[in-house]
């Protein structure tokens, strides 16, 4: 089987493939490298019959061999290539490769391999440090964290006064990322968001030239503070950045810097001049997390801590390249078939009038989830066991992620509001009634 083995951040990585791999540095091609030098969607290799070809996908950089830009070129064993800054080894491998089930021994071996163990330790100092803010929350603070190893956004819903804002403040002073706000108005421009061409003239020549002001979207972390109170014109200017982690001004593209995420929060009882989300702008959302109410002891201690003039320092302990290392780390964790048999058979269940869709979605769903709801599923649950300290995926995993995952991608019909069923309430039945498929 061939491979391709490159070099980021000072590790050696190696992808194996069979007839096509799509290389670029957003999360939906085959082979993503989380590296502003490369494109979002970079080149493309092709077999065709024994023999392998690289193409150009219209990147900004194209290919680079031997010093000489090209767009196209033939692979052979051996072949050394660029992308950016990245460069590529292209390995041809006509034998079978045989896999053997992992032992016990092998699986204890991976667990603890230097990287898994060093996601988990900053995973474990992240949530130490907002905890010296935050009280409680954990399983919210969890969820965050997974998506942002997963290259993922988060969509916060919860009732006014549960610390959604300062959550996501305090999340950005844990990790050393460029965080920004941006308070969503019924006036907010687009402009506002992505930024946008001022005229200005220059001092020595005395001509005047549009130059791009970056705006607020350019950041590591973002911050979209209640999201639906701005029109949809202005929603869906994070539309491309969420997805293609760009954006497109005046028929220019800028790329945004790596890591991206957008944690964006919603009130979901003042719903006087809002705007809901559109389907396709929920998509984007890999999360959706509701935030309920602290418990007692929780409450009692907020309350203590609020009202004295302290004032709680949180340090950094993780910076942007060790997101991206781990973001890579989180790709290359194995699914078995049996797991990702699992979370497909999950997300076909959600589409009425399907075959083999329960009675109860066919009854109360108008619209089931998409494929990117699979994928998703995945990406969490492998950056859930990373962050447990494993390198294996089972189906329970999947599970652990299927309502936040799966929660805003459902749409009830009108039978299911009238009585009074839930997004959530369909999500938990169908963990009842979907079986893991038999090995």
């Amino acid at each position: 089987m061939p491979t391709l083995t490159y070099q980021l951040q000072e590790e050696t990585y190696q992808l194996e493939f069979s007839d096509r791999v799509s290389i670029g540095r957003v999360e939906d091609n085959d082979l993503c490298v989380p590296n502003d030098s490369i494109s979002s969607h970079h080149a493309v290799i092709t077999r065709n019959g024994s023999s392998f070809h690289l193409a150009d996908n219209g990147s900004r950089n194209g290919i680079i061999v031997d010093g000489k830009k090209v767009s196209a070129l033939d692979l052979t064993d051996g072949t050394k290539f660029a992308l950016g800054d990245v460069e590529f080894i292209f390995s041809s491998n006509s034998g079978p490769i045989e896999t053997a089930p992992p032992s016990a021994a092998s699986a204890e071996t991976e667990a603890v391999s230097p990287d898994v163990a060093g996601l988990k330790l900053a995973h474990d100092k992240i949530l130490a440090e907002i905890g010296k803010v935050i009280v409680g929350q954990r399983e919210v603070l969890n969820q965050i964290l997974v998506a942002l190893f997963a290259r993922g956004h988060c969509l916060l819903i919860g009732v006014p006064g549960l610390a959604k804002t300062l959550m996501v403040k305090t999340l950005g002073s844990a990790v050393d990322l460029d965080s920004r706000r941006i308070q969503f108005t019924p006036d907010l421009m687009p402009s506002d968001i992505t930024g946008t061409d001022i005229l200005e003239e220059d001092a020595a020549t005395g001509k005047r030239v549009f130059r791009f002001h970056r705006g607020p979207v350019f950041a590591n972390l973002l911050l979209a503070d209640e999201i639906n109170r701005t029109p949809p014109k202005t929603q869906a200017a994070l539309l491309e950045a969420m997805q293609e982690q760009r954006v497109t001004v005046s028929g220019k593209t800028y790329e945004l810097p790596s890591p991206f995420m957008v944690l964006a929060t919603q009130n979901p009882i003042e719903q006087e001049g809002t705007y809901p989300l559109p389907e396709a702008q929920l998509d984007r959302f890999m999360f959706c997390i509701q935030l309920g109410y602290p418990t007692a002891a929780e409450e009692q201690q907020v309350i203590l801590n609020t009202t004295r003039d302290v004032k709680a320092v949180v340090a950094s302990g993780i910076t942007a390249a060790e997101v991206l290392k781990f973001q890579q780390l989180v790709r290359q964790v194995p699914v078995s078939e049996h797991v990702a048999l699992y979370a497909m058979n999950l997300i076909r269940a959600t589409r009425p009038n399907s075959e083999g869709t329960p009675d109860f979605v066919n009854r109360w769903v108008r619209w089931g989830a998409g494929t990117r709801a699979g994928q998703y599923l995945l990406l969490a649950a492998k950056a859930h066991v990373l962050l447990q300290g494993r390198f294996s995926v089972a189906c329970a995993d999947v599970r652990e992620y299927a309502l936040p995952v799966l929660r805003h991608r459902i749409f009830p019909n009108f039978t299911a509001a009238s009585e009074s069923i839930t997004t959530d309430h369909i999500v938990k039945k169908l963990l009842e009634t979907v079986k893991e498929p038999q090995y």
